[in-house]
């Protein structure tokens, strides 16, 4: 009596293969709808091991920077001490796990015997596990690696670098101005390199636009010395009775 509905084969109305299944599901173009599937899992398994790991590191700072930063450079070097000095003082010492400045803050902390912590990612330049990891963790997947690392500690550290750590800094201003998480401090090492981009939040994105409110200057605190840092950082972090926010 009615005519037969016709099925409609999505894939012949519309050829156009959506990001989610080029970039994350299925890269190579190579697998069917199981194994596409099975990745969720893997996406998944990333997140529990990333949260088992973090549990038990206890209290923590996480330092980020530039990768390309060798170990006669002033920054690596500061970036070593500062790292001695709160691994002595009880913190773990969390970083990408890469070279430069991370790398410089696990062999700060692995030099005097405190716990360092590497969240890995393999890259097709630049990033390795370095040698210096106490425990880590490697990441297929960006996305969670940098949900584990925005939890990961107490306090944020960064040094000069490029666009990841740009990325990872804004992130964090980010989450503390929208009351994601708890206000926790982010420290910028290195005026020379930081005040340009301060001076645009000020001029540019506050008094000329109004984009941000003047209480979000005072989110972060720039320094310029080892001992400015580690004083700040003892200062404003409670190293009793630390709770992580996971």
């Amino acid at each position: 009596m009615f005519p037969k509905k016709k099925k409609v084969n999505i894939k012949s109305v519309s050829p156009y293969i959506c990001r989610l299944e080029s970039e994350l599901l299925n890269p190579k173009g190579t697998d069917g709808d199981a194994v596409q599937s099975w990745r969720v899992f893997r996406i998944m398994s990333e997140f529990v091991q990333g949260f088992e790991l973090l549990r038990d590191t206890g209290l923590a700072a996480t330092f980020w920077g530039s990768a390309r930063l060798k170990p006669d450079d002033q920054y690596y070097k500061a970036a070593e001490e500062l790292a001695a000095k709160l691994s002595k003082k009880g913190f773990a010492i969390v970083s990408g796990g890469g070279g430069g400045i991370m790398e410089a803050s696990n062999v700060g902390a692995f030099k005097v015997g405190g716990k360092s912590v590497g969240l890995n990612i393999q890259l097709p330049f630049e990033q390795k596990l370095n040698p210096y990891t106490t425990h880590s963790l490697a990441f297929d997947f960006f996305f969670s690696r940098k949900v584990m690392l925005t939890f990961a500690s107490e306090v944020y550290v960064y040094f000069p670098g490029g666009f990841g750590t740009m990325d990872e800094f804004f992130e964090i201003i980010t989450l503390i101005q929208t009351r994601k998480i708890e206000p926790i401090p982010v420290i910028l090492f290195g005026k020379e390199f930081w005040e340009p981009l301060i001076r645009f939040f000020e001029q540019e994105m506050l008094k000329k636009r109004n984009m941000i409110d003047a209480n979000d200057l005072a989110l972060f605190q720039v320094v310029d010395s080892v001992d400015e840092a580690y004083k700040y950082i003892l200062k404003h972090v409670d190293t009793k009775n630390n709770v992580k926010q996971i």
